[in-house]
């Protein structure tokens, strides 16, 4: 039986949350921005909500029909990330920061650095996150949620980028033909993530 997806509304959005929450709380990026399971339990959640409601406003969310797996995106435009010399009147990071748990500086600095190494030059589908519950990993449903917006991108001729939080996640992207940028990134005391890149697969 094929997977069913479809693409989330501003209703599916505590659906959502919920969802980030239970697939990320005890990924190891999330338990560096949140050491202590208590304090993440009661914290993390703000965290997932942000970014469910930036990728709403900006990007696109799918969701299986059954809401056990959703993967966030994001289009990124050839100029993005090109220094205009306007910084603007808000700095993303910080407010993210501000509106999750303003005492905790790591929500920021997560933003700040995972921005300083995201590719920038050429137009691309960004994979935000993608989340599944955690009873029904290993069933092919990321695989199956990543592919139709692959197969997209392979007829766009678009590339696809993402930064693997786990060593395990990061063998799996890999089956999918993202490649290691080669700059890996170690947050400070913490984990390591892995930036990826794909390029455009011809038929």
């Amino acid at each position: 039986m094929g997977v069913v997806i479809r693409t989330a509304g501003e209703d599916d959005r505590e659906r959502v949350v919920r969802l980030l929450d239970e697939a990320f709380r005890d990924d190891p990026v999330s338990s560096w921005v949140f050491p202590g399971a208590e304090y993440r339990r009661r914290t993390h959640h703000r965290l997932m909500a942000a970014f469910a409601d930036a990728v709403f406003a900006d990007g696109r969310i799918d969701l299986t029909e059954d809401g056990s797996a959703c993967a966030l995106w994001l289009p990124v435009p050839a100029d993005a990330g090109e220094d205009t010399g306007d910084t603007g009147p808000e700095d993303v990071p910080a407010q993210v920061r501000k509106a999750v748990d303003p005492e905790n500086e790591r929500v920021e600095l997560i933003a700040r650095l995972t921005e300083d190494i995201h590719p920038s030059g050429r137009a691309h589908e960004y994979l935000w996150m993608i989340g599944v519950s955690p009873d029904r990993q290993g069933e092919g449903l990321g695989t199956a949620l990543i592919g139709t917006v692959l197969d997209r991108c392979d007829h766009e001729g678009l590339p696809a980028y993402l930064e693997a939080s786990s060593a395990r996640s990061k063998v799996l992207y890999e089956r999918l033909g993202f490649e290691f940028t080669g700059r890996a990134l170690d947050l400070p005391d913490g984990p390591r993530m892995w930036p990826m890149w794909r390029e455009p697969r011809t038929r």
